[in-house]
């Protein structure tokens, strides 16, 4: 790092005070161009928060601070408030217009049906159409409705005779059609008056058309059907930005600009929508925060809704208008106002920056004794920089006295582990000098066999032994937990017998698997069964419980009901022992802690509700389709 700025402007990092003030703050047997730093002297950052002066006072006073807070405060009031205001003032605007436009569109289609309405009565009286009736004679018919249509604008004639057969049409395609079954041949005939229908269209949409009986002498000879022209409204009202819709007595969408909006119920028509993106989701909840709530979305956009009544058949006519003009009116308002706030901001940054420049010309005056207090700073990182050479010598002196240590707990884990094979070594060989001198060879042979097996075992532990200070797994197999319970048994059998204890075994009758190195979990549990037996030392009726359980994992539990564990918290921890001196070193729980933790396993210990210790050592069952793939 360089302790001397390379500009003006790095000087305010520490900037002292200038003056007396400064003397009394370094000391007084130092100037503040001359003496020599020491390594003990104080932190040189301090005096500048200290007297109240120097870089606190140059910077801008409370009040001047909080006038700008308020002044943007007040900013984001009065557009807030404009926002509210505006918007409300120009959404009422919206909705009466949009009220005026619903007027007119009403007026538009009753004019058209009470102006179809009296065609299907004036035809229904021509002597013409009743007399092609009575004959039968159809030949000129359809050209005089024909010439009707022209006259009166309807938008189809249709008609038809007694049986429901259309004998004349201004749609010629349409003869021979059969309407014997339709509503508006049926309620005709029914009637007698002229009747409105409502029907869907083959093409989707809906056809509204007027029909009447034609009478001939008093009785029916046919039906006269005139079509009504309504789809031309859908087709002006699709030129205007707006969404609209007329829906019949049961709230069925009839007319609309929305196709996909007929034949549903308007709210189910509203409701189907097409999933926004996350960014239209954003900028819809912005919007519905900064704004009141909409009535209604159309197409993912946020609408405002106006209904009127049709007096027809319960008729409603209901129209969406979005709101980007009103929101385009309040944004230019808004704008206005944003801009001069930014302007008068920005004027107090500039008067607030003609203060900071006058600020920095002090700071210079000061930069001299500024590089002088740089100097005794670089020589205080010199120092600390020898400590730190220092300290790292220290370090490797330290860890060179743990390798010793490490080497030491090697040492008493080699010698705690071995005592046990060589206790029963000693057992097994007085066992067998006795039978030898009761001429019981064939006995003592079994006793040296088990020697020899200790001998082995005793040379799998030397091997076993690295695995405290790393990892193994090398020789791991599938191994059941119950044949390494006998087997700890069988090995601690010498010991139990110097001793009247019970012990009571509870094993499944199936074996129970897992994968493991069976030297090394027989070694756990050998050390599990002598701190078991040394616990109930001196307890009248010494017991010790094994129990070996298999669910998601095989739990081996080994209880006695001695006087239980003290300190739980550093049971595990390398030679710590209740014991005393030359019973144990305190190694045997700490390696088989890392000994289970090695196969995958957990080892807990805890204090039994009754009395004594519980210890329980969890391993991974070994699945069937483990095993096979071993």
């Amino acid at each position: 790092m360089s302790a001397t700025p390379s500009s003006d402007d790095d000087l305010t990092a520490g900037i002292p005070p200038a003056g007396p003030a400064a003397e009394s703050a370094t000391g007084p047997a130092t100037g503040p161009a001359t003496g020599p730093a020491t390594a003990g002297a104080e932190p040189l950052l301090v005096p500048l928060v200290a007297d109240g002066s120097g870089l606190v006072a140059a910077r801008n006073p409370w009040w001047l601070r909080a006038l700008v807070i308020v002044f943007i405060a007040a900013a984001v009031s009065v557009i807030w408030y404009t926002n509210a205001f505006l918007s409300e003032r120009f959404t009422e605007t919206t909705r009466n217009r949009a009220d005026v436009r619903l007027a007119l569109y009403t007026g538009h289609i009753m004019s058209e049906l009470q102006r179809t309405s009296v065609v299907p009565l004036l035809l229904a009286r021509d002597p013409a159409l009743i007399t092609s009736l009575d004959t039968g004679d159809f030949s000129v018919t359809s050209q005089r409705l024909i010439s009707a249509q022209g006259e009166i604008g309807a938008a189809s004639i249709q008609l038809l005779d007694a049986a429901g057969r259309t004998v004349a049409a201004t749609d010629r395609t349409q003869i021979g059609a059969n309407h014997a079954t339709l509503r508006h041949f049926v309620d005709a005939l029914r009637s007698k008056e002229t009747v409105f229908t409502l029907a869907e269209s083959p093409s989707g949409g809906y056809e509204f058309s007027y029909s009447r009986a034609v009478l001939s002498d008093g009785q029916p000879a046919g039906v006269i059907v005139v079509g009504v022209e309504l789809q031309k409204f859908e087709r002006v009202w699709a030129g205007i930005s707006e969404a609209v819709a007329v829906t019949d007595s049961e709230n069925l969408v009839i007319l609309t600009t929305q196709p996909r909006w007929r034949g549903q119920t308007l709210t189910e028509a509203l409701a189907k929508r097409v999933p926004p993106s996350a960014l239209e989701r954003a900028f819809q909840a912005t919007a519905d925060w900064a704004n009141a709530p909409p009535d209604a979305y159309v197409g993912g956009e946020a609408v405002m809704r106006t209904d009127a009544r049709i007096p027809f058949h319960g008729w409603r006519i209901v129209s969406f208008t979005t709101y980007e003009s009103i929101r385009e009116q309040v944004n230019a308002v808004l704008a206005l106002e944003i801009m001069g706030f930014a302007v008068l901001l920005a004027l107090i940054f500039y008067l607030l920056s003609r203060r900071a420049r006058s600020q920095s010309a002090m700071f210079r005056r000061e930069s001299a004794e500024l590089r002088q207090l740089n100097l005794r700073l670089q020589r205080e990182i010199a120092e600390r920089e020898k400590v730190q050479k220092d300290l790292a010598v220290a370090e490797l002196t330290l860890e060179q006295s743990s390798k010793l240590a490490a080497l030491g707990e090697m040492s008493a884990a080699v010698s705690h582990e071995l005592n046990q094979p060589l206790a029963a070594m000693k057992t097994y060989l007085a066992g067998a000098r006795l039978l030898l001198q009761r001429k019981r060879p064939d006995e003592a042979m079994s006793s040296f066999q088990r020697i020899d097996d200790l001998i082995e075992r005793m040379g799998s532990i030397t091997r076993q032994l690295k695995s405290y200070a790393r990892k193994g797994g090398e020789a791991f197999e599938p191994v059941d937990v119950r044949a390494c319970i006998s087997s700890a048994l069988s090995m601690m059998e010498p010991s139990l017998r110097t001793r009247a204890i019970r012990i009571t075994r509870m094993m499944p009758r199936t074996p129970v698997m897992v994968l493991a190195d069976r030297v090394r979990l027989e070694q756990v549990m050998i050390n599990l069964l002598r701190n078991a037996l040394d616990a109930t030392k001196g307890v009248a009726d010494p017991h010790v419980e094994i129990l070996l359980t298999a669910g998601e994992t095989a739990t081996l539990a080994v209880r006695d009901n001695g006087h239980g564990i003290a300190d739980l918290d550093n049971l595990f921890e390398p030679f710590y022992t209740t014991k005393g001196p030359g019973e144990g070193v305190g190694l045997g729980l700490a390696i088989s802690s890392g000994i289970v933790k090695d196969l995958g396993g957990r080892l807990t210990a805890r204090n039994a509700p009754g009395g004594g210790a519980v210890f329980e050592v969890q391993l991974p069952i070994l699945a069937e389709k483990t095993q096979a793939a071993e």
